[in-house]
């Protein structure tokens, strides 16, 4: 018209977006088989798996998460539950490791991750509602404190659990800790071999499996080494560095002769050492000092802190290997791993 040409019509059909019958089809397998390797069902052969996965990258399959999840009745969502308030999340190293291991682990699945915070009632009862109303698979659950509601209530809704430290409440929890009484024994004797013979502890939050643990870790050792009235000289923080420099001065009132402390956190020790500087107590001369985490920060305190290593982000990779099981096996009794500590002897003591 007017002259013009039309432009060509073009006869190219367009590329067909592949399904899951011809995944299988060119895997050799059947569909339901193929569905299966999709949906992550730990049912199927090796041989299976290796020829579907490559069907599909060679195809180009994607899922169709909506539909999936229709009849999977699975979100590929996790939700990590922390149990503290946000700048204390923010400016704990301890849980920029954790997440670093959660997140790890998660990298070579489908599975997303939520992180929602549960300090006080209201957030706690927001959290549990969104776990309730089906928008995860699983939930992991840090920094417990008390008797926390929380592993129960989610269970009885039907999600699995996994916590980090061992839940003082909620029997049949599956949980990932650390030795923590071993750690805390360990740190006794190397002060006792150090010649050390008044000891005394920065305990953490007695509300915590951790803070009780690692507290009957020093209580047992400094028994069995012959010295009773170490359990006497015990300070309480909340593993926040200000609770060190607190914990410290009044255990330094109490007993001035104070030559060896175990403090239950790095972040707790830094605050211990600022006291003792101010109070004119040398590390290690006057006062020899071991923490508990080897926290990034450890290496680099004045002076470098001997520490308890807790492998924090293998906490979190397991934490996520236990819980993706028990999503493929929800049946069978809770499980529990404990990860061996080590003690890292720097110049601290």
């Amino acid at each position: 018209m007017n002259g013009q040409e039309m432009p060509a019509r073009s006869h190219t059909r367009p590329r067909r977006v592949p399904t899951l019958e011809v995944v299988a089809e060119h895997a050799g397998v059947s569909r339901a088989t193929a569905s299966r390797v999709v949906n992550g069902s730990p049912r199927v052969s090796p041989e299976a798996h290796a020829a579907v996965t490559r069907a599909i990258s060679a195809l180009g399959y994607v899922p169709n998460r909506a539909a999936r999840t229709l009849v999977t009745r699975r979100t590929d969502t996790l939700v990590l539950i922390v149990h503290e308030r946000p700048d204390t999340v923010f400016e704990d190293p301890f849980f920029a490791n954790m997440l670093r291991g959660v997140n790890a682990a998660l990298s070579t699945t489908e599975m997303q991750l939520v992180l929602l915070h549960a300090r006080g009632d209201q957030q706690r009862e927001r959290a549990l509602r969104y776990v309730s109303n089906g928008h995860v698979d699983g939930a992991l659950l840090i920094s417990l404190h008390g008797d926390d509601p929380m592993p129960t209530a989610i269970m009885a809704a039907g999600v699995p659990v996994v916590a980090m430290g061992r839940p003082l409440s909620g029997r049949g929890t599956d949980y990932v800790d650390a030795d923590n009484a071993g750690g805390g024994e360990e740190a006794v004797r190397h002060l006792v071999a150090a010649g050390r013979s008044c000891l005394a502890t920065v305990a953490g939050p007695q509300d915590m499996s951790a803070g009780i643990d690692r507290l009957r870790g020093y209580v047992g050792a400094t028994q069995a080494a012959g010295m009773p009235d170490a359990a006497d000289r015990v300070a309480y923080g909340d593993f926040t560095e200000a609770a060190g420099h607190r914990a410290m001065a009044l255990l330094l009132e109490r007993t001035p002769e104070i030559d060896g402390v175990f403090i239950a956190s790095d972040l707790m020790c830094i605050g211990a050492l600022r006291a003792l500087r101010e109070l004119g107590r040398r590390v290690p001369d006057d006062v020899a000092v071991v923490g508990f985490d080897d926290a990034p920060l450890a290496p680099y305190a004045n002076p470098p802190l001997t520490t308890v290593r807790q492998p924090i982000r293998l906490l979190g990779q397991e934490m996520v290997r236990l819980l993706l099981h028990r999503l493929s096996e929800p049946r069978g009794d809770a499980k529990a791993i404990i990860l061996p500590t080590e003690l890292v002897v720097r110049s601290s003591s």
